[in-house]
């Protein structure tokens, strides 16, 4: 599958902040994240807003920008259904909608309380399945005049291998410079890799409180055993992920000012990212974080 790589630019974001805010302050917000430069919006899914709903929501609030889910979980619809989405915001919005797919956990994890339950069936046979189904899916309509992007969340080789092969390409979370690396020798120079990079902007936010935001951040992840199954796939020691020194957050994390931030951007693109979208992680979760995201809005000429 081959489409344009530049189509998200270098630089977006991903967030979760607007879930639980009112629907008239998410589309402002989108507008402004359209007006400041950003080049795609990813919007995770949860116990939140339904993705590809809230994809449409941010997609009719703005006029160019592309938004994305990072991701719609696959337990939660039947493959019909899934394509059934994908085909109507790909026409509503032609070029615009990523449908980023995932949701699989390790197998024998337990369910996360109040997370929808999870498929852990194998899961690259499980996903391949999947997309075996959305492709046979019979829809009403004509072809769409630009072909669907799709992503698959990915991390292990297996997915990355699958998603190189059936899909547009991958979308990462929580990784290292090291993983992008490794993304991009498993896929591939031809998919696509977008690299979610969490950021905890300071001086805006004290340093020490800043580590434990991190830290705190990562420990929400324990209970994801793929997450954990990755990091420790990349070298990580128990100790470290229980929040033992700092070697952890200092890989997963850019934290600090514009610059450093920017220099942690730069070493996921040379390691073999197409496009960098940042989390923004403040003390306050409970707000949307507009204003780190006009002043990260500042790098977006350097990345362009």
């Amino acid at each position: 599958m081959t489409h344009d790589k530049t189509a998200l630019g270098r630089l977006g974001l991903w967030t979760f902040a607007f879930d639980g805010r009112p629907a008239g302050a998410v589309r402002d917000a989108a507008a402004e994240i359209e007006a400041l430069g950003y080049g795609g919006l990813w919007v995770g899914e949860g116990i939140g807003r339904e993705a590809t709903t809230h994809a449409q929501l941010l997609l009719s609030a703005t006029r160019t920008l592309p938004v994305a889910t990072g991701i719609a979980i696959m337990s939660e619809r039947t493959p019909r259904l899934m394509a059934a989405a994908e085909a109507t915001l790909n026409e509503a919005y032609p070029g615009r909608f990523v449908l980023g797919l995932g949701g699989h956990r390790a197998a024998g994890q337990a369910d996360i309380p109040g997370m929808p339950k999870a498929n852990t069936a194998p899961a690259v046979a499980g996903v391949g399945a999947y997309l075996d189904e959305m492709d046979a899916a019979v829809l009403v309509g004509d072809p769409p005049e630009h072909p669907a992007r799709r992503v698959l969340a990915a991390l292990g080789p297996g997915m990355l291998a699958l998603a190189g092969r059936r899909t547009w390409g991958a979308h990462t979370y929580l990784v290292t410079v090291d993983h992008t690396a490794l993304a991009r020798e498993t896929m591939g120079p031809d998919p696509y890799l977008s690299v979610a990079l969490t950021v905890v902007p300071s001086p805006t936010t004290d340093p020490t409180r800043a580590l434990e935001v991190a830290r705190g951040f990562v420990a929400g992840y324990q209970a994801a055993r793929h997450q954990v199954n990755n990091l420790r796939r990349l070298g990580f020691s128990q100790a470290e992920l229980d929040g033992e020194g700092t070697r952890l957050v200092d890989s997963l994390f850019a934290i600090g000012d514009t610059e450093t931030i920017a220099k942690r951007i730069r070493e996921h693109l040379d390691a073999g990212a197409d496009h960098v979208c940042l989390q923004v992680l403040t003390p306050d979760q409970g707000r949307i974080p507009l204003d780190e995201w006009r002043e990260l809005a500042a790098l977006i000429p350097e990345f362009a």
